[in-house]
């Protein structure tokens, strides 16, 4: 860029925010494109990025997928300084694979200097690279949506030399996140995604080392990548990848509890309730009026209501409104809790003292 040229990045739409804002900082154009579509679909990032090769003049299509430089460049550079700095000693190279261009690269140069040295590769459930390694079958039913990035693929990439590789190892979205942290949090590694995914595939590969073995891992970026996902607590508790202990009301609400209670009140009509429930993305709403808490609506509930009579909407709330939610203290146990949730009660209010719930 700084020499003039326009760069152009295609990027699939689950990468983080932090390097769409790092690119653009240094002047990329950046085109974000959706994740869970094939590869041929033309709002693919492989199908956009293509394109736009074709439609721009003098464009150059990177292509670091199938462009075979990419092996090319671990083969000349990285593999000769991992071979330098070990004096020849290592015995065992694992990395995440996506594009291939490291692991292929890396593996091809350590197995010309010693033909023992075993090749580890990390993959990531939705993608195909383990078991095609193991069976030569690329299978469309290992394809689906997954959060780690960086590794893995729904495609069979020109770069990654499969003959080089020993063997593969899978590791879930929660334990790359998590071990993303970890390597932060216990060895003071700030590294990206990937790296996480990788550390636990080591661990996974464990039996596979002697003690006298000397392993590389490789990390492939910097955790300033994800500072608002696998570094932001908040993030990691909406897809259940925190393990905390809950065991008061306090704790079920405690991402929010500093937000106020959504309401609607008896005199509303219907279709306040359900703009609510749609702005808010929840499924019930407890109905006040100038006494207190008066009734609940429950998104089941409303639905049931409307094949019964259509005008519902333009009706008052109080009409169709269903018991109060009951309240319960902050300091009340998952136990008690629970015993208040049935078929005829769907949610508890938690009172949070000074009239706030």
């Amino acid at each position: 860029i700084v020499r003039g040229y326009k760069l152009i990045c295609v990027i699939s739409d689950k990468q983080s925010k932090e390097k769409v804002d790092i690119l653009r900082a240094v002047g990329a154009k950046v085109i974000v494109c959706p994740t869970d579509v094939e590869p041929t679909d033309p709002r693919s990032y492989y199908s956009v990025s293509k394109r736009l090769a074709t439609e721009i003049p003098n464009s150059w299509y990177v292509n670091q997928y199938d462009n075979l430089s990419n092996a090319k460049a671990h083969y000349e550079q990285t593999a000769p300084e991992i071979w330098a700095q070990t004096e020849g000693k290592v015995t065992h190279f694992v990395v995440g694979v996506g594009t291939g261009g490291t692991i292929s690269g890396v593996g091809k140069y350590l197995k010309e200097k010693n033909p023992n040295v075993k090749v580890w590769g990390i993959d990531t459930y939705g993608s195909v690279f383990k078991k095609y390694h193991e069976t030569g079958i690329f299978d469309e039913n290992e394809i689906y949506s997954y959060i780690t990035e960086g590794i893995g693929e729904d495609i069979l990439p020109k770069n990654v030399d499969f003959s080089i590789i020993d063997g593969f190892t899978k590791v879930t979205d929660k334990d790359a996140a998590v071990y993303t942290r970890k390597l932060a949090l216990e060895e003071g590694i700030f590294v990206g995604n990937s790296a996480g995914a990788v550390i636990k595939g080591l661990i996974q590969l464990k039996d596979n080392f002697k003690p006298e073995d000397v392993v590389v891992v490789l990390f492939h970026d910097s955790g300033s990548r994800y500072v608002g996902k696998m570094f932001n607590d908040d993030w990691m508790r909406e897809r259940g990848f925190l393990d905390e202990e809950i065991t008061t009301a306090e704790d079920l609400i405690k991402d929010h509890a500093d937000k106020p209670l959504v309401i609607v009140r008896t005199e509303e009509l219907v279709s306040h309730a359900i703009e609510r429930l749609k702005k808010y993305k929840i499924s019930q709403i407890p109905v006040i009026d100038i006494d207190g808490f008066a009734g609940s609506i429950d998104e089941t509930d409303l639905f049931r209501s409307y094949v019964e009579d259509k005008d519902i909407a333009e009706k008052p709330i109080r009409e169709i409104m269903g018991k109060p939610y009951p309240i319960v203290q902050a300091n009340t146990s998952i136990e008690e809790i629970s015993k208040l949730i049935n078929k005829d009660n769907q949610a508890v209010l938690v009172d949070l003292g000074n009239g706030k719930h």
